[in-house]
């Protein structure tokens, strides 16, 4: 346990890493709070809330006096408690929840991606069959809104966190428009279009959030990973891969492994491509060597 001269110490320590960062932007704790206030209205638990109020605080305490945020800051403090001892999941907590008040303060450019985390201490991955079982377990038990959700993270890679951004309008128009930054559009398959398109009619919604209460609230980030966990017995796949993380990271693997597959033949023909040029403009010496 720290006494607060120890605190205040470490405090000061990892303010002086920061004080030499380059310009960046200030941020304010009224800023903090506003963002804490827009996770409220979207249904974040209060001990979720809680939790980021701590991190974000914590993190403001830390900054140099002009209180700003600039390309380096979230490496130095990553760093800095590394070398503290923090484990590699703690520290992704915390840079997340920073990295996510920069995105809501359109901040992106001074965000981190989180950490590795050790093999023993790694997410489990869904595979496929697994996933497909999941369906066909969802769908046997007339768990509707179990079988698209479960599709719909796994076919788009959202977030569940931008499951209110699942609108009327967003399937009607065939992708969602996350504004997360490098990938603004994910695209809907046709099959889930249609599939939504019909959960839709006969849920009478006409506009707004697809997934809502029966008072009209948007839905629970945890009721539905809650829902799609109870599908993991009678699917016989273990809960902890039964989440919308494992099914996005599902989702990010099948891209990975098909570009890997595909990389070969479009560096070849770029290859080729450039060849092509080379022997027309190309420098009279370079065409010399290769005649």
């Amino acid at each position: 346990m720290q006494s607060n001269g120890q605190k205040a110490r470490t405090r000061d320590t990892d303010q002086s890493a920061l004080l030499y960062l380059d310009a960046g932007m200030p941020i304010s704790l009224e800023q903090i709070d506003a963002y804490l206030a827009g996770i409220a209205k979207d249904g974040y638990k209060r001990e979720t809330i809680q939790s980021y109020r701590r991190i974000l605080y914590a993190f403001y305490e830390i900054l140099p006096d002009n209180k700003q945020v600039g390309p380096a800051t979230l490496a130095i403090w990553s760093a800095a408690m590394r070398e503290k001892g923090y484990k590699p999941r703690t520290i992704n907590v915390r840079i997340s929840s920073v990295n996510n008040l920069l995105k809501f303060l359109d901040l992106r450019e001074y965000q981190l991606p989180q950490c590795m985390v050790p093999a023993g201490e790694a997410q489990p991955e869904i595979s496929r069959n697994e996933y497909l079982r999941l369906l066909s377990c969802a769908k046997i038990l007339g768990q509707e809104c179990a079988y698209l959700w479960t599709k719909l993270f796994a076919c788009t890679g959202l977030n569940v966190e931008n499951l209110p951004l699942l609108t009327v309008e967003a399937v009607q128009a065939g992708f969602i428009n996350t504004s997360d930054g490098e990938q603004r559009e994910l695209h809907i398959p046709t099959h889930l279009q249609a599939e939504l398109t019909a959960y839709i009619r006969r849920s009478g919604i006409r506009t707004g959030p697809v997934f809502v209460t029966r008072t009209g609230k948007r839905i629970n980030r945890t009721s539905v990973t809650a829902s799609i966990q109870r599908l993991a017995r009678d699917a016989r796949v273990a809960p902890g891969k039964c989440t919308p993380r494992s099914l996005r990271r599902l989702y990010q693997t099948t891209w990975e492994s098909i570009q890997a597959n595909y990389m070969p033949l479009m560096e070849r023909s770029y290859a080729q491509l450039l060849d092509g040029e080379q022997l027309v403009i190309g420098w009279e010496e370079w065409n010399d060597m290769h005649e």
